[in-house]
């Protein structure tokens, strides 16, 4: 692919667009599908590559939540990394990636939103292009919340080591560690999210959420316990605990979605095979 090929799929329009009919040919959608996913290697490339400039503040962020737990506990814990002569020249790859994946969030969940949107009306791009707006923010307040718990999770975990034995704590599994549970913290704040682009899609009820609400509350809980790679009750519940509230606000704003519908078009719930009161 030549530069301006490259440079087509950041600033071009797109190639393959919709027919009038609303409809694209299954081979337009592999090809918008392949440009989506080339546009976001690449800027996830770029930035990793410029993350190398920055490395060893990306290493002391990455480093500080095991450090800040070891802190708290006896001495029985020491950090190695056990890849051969070539584990520091892979932990540059590996930490200015994960830099690069966070960074890039934003655009990677844009493209993947500008993937469904030809396939959309007009009225729902516009909300579906609002709230992609507001997937990326949300990513980052979960790595954030994600990032805080994580010394905590680390104490609780590393504070099981019986007496006498020492803990050695192998930088590739810490950084496993460290990367599933920022990244679960990001998707599961996406969640509610996705609830209210399926109301929003005339998918999902906002009566049926308030109806199934002790559920949902239920299903909340068990999925932080499972999602969560420390699996204590610590960071259980600050994941599980702003996913709640965030469900309550996407029941909110689908009911008031669902009431402001209803002003438009008073008969749009009613069953086609409905006897009319007429």
């Amino acid at each position: 692919m030549s530069i301006v090929g490259v440079a087509k799929l950041f600033v071009g329009k797109p190639v393959h667009p919709v027919g009038d009919d609303g409809r694209m040919a299954l081979s337009d959608h592999l090809r918008e599908l392949r440009a989506r996913l080339l546009k976001s290697v690449l800027a996830v490339i770029i930035v990793g590559a410029l993350s190398l400039v920055f490395f060893d503040q990306i290493y002391a962020f990455v480093f500080n939540p095991y450090e800040e737990a070891a802190s708290k506990l006896p001495d029985g814990s020491t950090f190695a990394t056990t890849n051969g002569p070539g584990a520091g020249l892979l932990l540059y790859f590996k930490l200015c990636g994960l830099a690069a994946i966070v960074l890039t969030s934003p655009y990677w969940l844009y493209q993947i939103w500008a993937f469904i949107l030809p396939g959309l009306h007009a009225r729902e791009r516009k909300w579906t292009r609002i709230f992609a707006a507001i997937a990326g923010p949300l990513f980052f307040v979960g790595i954030a919340l994600g990032y805080v718990t994580l010394p905590k999770g680390l104490e609780i975990l590393i504070g099981f080591n019986p007496d006498g034995l020492t803990n050695l704590v192998e930088f590739d599994g810490y950084l496993s560690f460290f990367s599933r549970t920022l990244l679960v913290f990001g998707i599961a704040f996406e969640i509610p999210l996705f609830v209210v682009l399926l109301n929003l899609a005339g998918i999902v009820k906002g009566k049926t959420l308030g109806a199934y609400r002790p559920w949902i509350i239920v299903g909340v809980f068990i999925f932080a316990a499972i999602a969560t790679p420390s699996a204590d009750p610590f960071t259980m519940t600050l994941m599980a605990v702003p996913m709640v509230l965030l469900f309550f606000l996407s029941e909110v704003i689908a009911r008031y979605n669902d009431r402001r519908r209803a002003r438009k078009n008073p008969f749009a719930g009613l069953d086609p095979d409905e006897v009319s009161v007429l």
